[in-house]
């Protein structure tokens, strides 16, 4: 299986760098022209199927990049991580410090935890690298999903600090 992974484009949160979480909210103009941009990479790759998030911005991006007509599947398991009581609010000194660090043992009200968010993660990619084994994965998410994806894959950093991650962000 290959597995490829995009996360959707630019929203009004992001731009006001506010926790969105699963709020269902769709990309903005930004946002749009990303996905377009996309659109002309993904449209030359060999994808079987989309595995999508069912929230607004990821089905919107779904949509645009989706120019080959492949197959789609919404999947809550690719939702965004929960941000709690921290939904719409303006990231701050525990964006930085805890809300990425694997290792955090802060207790915030309806955040899911990134050991939760990992685990729910790993069942998914455990059940889809079986079930399409022989396939080309597509999957439309949102950051925290990619961060959990990529870790997966790959050693988690000493200090748990999984804010940045990859070769690109």
């Amino acid at each position: 299986m290959k597995l490829y992974v995009i996360r959707h484009g630019l929203t009004k949160c992001n731009v006001e760098k506010k926790y969105n979480g699963k709020l269902d909210e769709d990309i903005n103009e930004i946002g749009i022209l990303q996905a377009k941009k996309a659109q002309k990479a993904i449209k030359n790759l060999d994808i079987d199927l989309i595995i999508c998030s069912p929230l607004l911005r990821t089905k919107h991006t779904c949509d645009i990049i989706n120019v080959n007509n492949v197959p789609v599947i919404f999947d809550k398991r690719i939702e965004e991580r929960d941000c709690g009581i921290y939904t719409g609010k303006d990231l701050g000194e525990f964006y930085n410090t805890d809300y990425w660090n694997y290792y955090s043992k802060a207790k915030v009200e309806g955040l899911e935890t990134i050991q939760d968010l990992f685990k729910r993660i790993k069942l998914f990619l455990d059940e889809i690298k079986e079930k399409y084994k022989d396939k080309n994965i597509l999957l439309v998410t949102h950051g925290g999903i990619a961060r959990a994806v990529y870790f997966y894959f790959n050693e988690l950093p000493k200090d748990g600090m999984i804010q940045e991650f990859g070769s690109s962000n």
